[in-house]
C-alpha cells in the first residue's frame, strides 16, 4: 500500500477500529454507482410515486424472487387488479396462475387475497400508514411494513434484507446476528439523510458486487474502506 493509501485509510477509520465513520464517504460513493435506473423495481416505483397498494403487493410478491419477475409480474396483475376489491374477486386458481413465476405460488396467493379482505374490512380499502398497523396484517412483516412505508408514505424506516443485513457487518459497522438487529443498530449509526437510499443500493451492490460468497472485491468502488469481515474468499 502507497502512503497516500495510508493516509487515505487513516482518515476514515478510526485506530480503534471504529469504521463507522467511514459511512458518509461509502454512501457517497455507492450513490452515485447506483442510480434509480438501476435499482430494483420497488424502489423506482418510489420515485415514480406509485400508490401503496401497489408498492405493498410488489413487496408480497418479491419474497423469493428475481427482480424482473417481480415487475412483469406485478404489471401483470395490476391491469386486472389494481385495488383491494378488484384482487379479492380474482378466483384463488387464477391468482395462483398469474403469480406462479414469483415463487410459492399457493403461499403468496392466499396471502394476498387476506392483506385485499383486511384493508377492506379494517382500513376501509387504504393501505395503513404505521408500522403498528402494517404489522397486525397477517403476512405483513417487518421489512415489507418498512418499505411501504419508507416507499409509499416517505417515513423515514430503513428496509433491511439479507444484503442490507450482511453489507454492514462486512463493513464493519456493526456486529449483529439478524436483519431485526441490524434495523436498531442502523438506526443509531446511519445519518437519516441515507435512510430513503440505504435500502435501495445496498440490495443492488449486493446482488452485483458484494455477493454472499466470494464478493467482487477486485471491482469494489469502496474496497479500500472495507475491512471485509467474514470475507474467506474474493474475486
Amino acid at each position: 500500500m502507497t502512503k497516500t493509501n495510508h493516509m487515505m485509510k487513516d482518515r476514515y477509520m478510526k485506530p480503534n477500529g471504529n469504521y463507522t465513520k467511514n459511512i458518509p464517504i461509502i454512501m457517497s460513493i455507492l450513490e452515485k454507482h447506483f442510480n434509480y435506473t438501476k435499482r430494483t423495481t420497488l424502489n423506482r416505483m418510489r420515485k415514480e410515486k406509485q400508490d401503496p397498494f401497489k408498492i405493498l403487493i410488489s413487496c408480497l410478491l418479491s419474497l423469493r424472487s428475481r427482480d424482473e419477475t417481480t415487475e412483469k409480474i406485478s404489471n401483470e396483475l395490476f391491469k386486472i387488479a389494481d385495488t383491494p376489491e378488484k384482487l379479492l374477486r380474482i378466483p384463488l386458481k387464477r391468482l395462483e396462475g398469474i403469480v406462479y413465476s414469483t415463487g410459492h405460488y399457493h403461499k403468496k396467493a392466499l396471502t394476498l387475497k387476506h392483506v385485499s379482505n383486511e384493508l377492506i374490512t379494517r382500513f376501509n380499502s387504504k393501505v395503513p400508514e404505521t408500522r403498528e398497523e402494517l404489522m397486525s396484517i397477517k403476512g405483513i412483516g417487518p421489512k415489507t411494513a418498512n418499505i411501504v412505508l419508507n416507499f409509499a408514505f416517505n417515513q423515514p424506516y430503513i428496509p433491511v434484507d439479507i444484503h442490507c443485513h450482511r453489507i454492514p457487518n462486512r463493513l464493519g459497522w456493526l456486529q449483529t446476528k439478524t436483519p431485526e438487529e441490524t434495523e436498531k443498530e442502523l438506526e443509531k449509526i446511519l445519518p437519516r439523510e441515507y435512510w430513503f437510499e440505504f435500502n435501495g443500493i445496498f440490495v443492488l451492490f449486493g446482488r452485483t458486487i458484494c455477493a454472499p460468497i466470494s464478493p467482487k472485491c477486485s471491482i469494489c468502488p469502496v474496497s479500500r474502506y472495507c475491512p471485509k469481515r467474514g470475507v474467506t474468499t474474493s474475486r
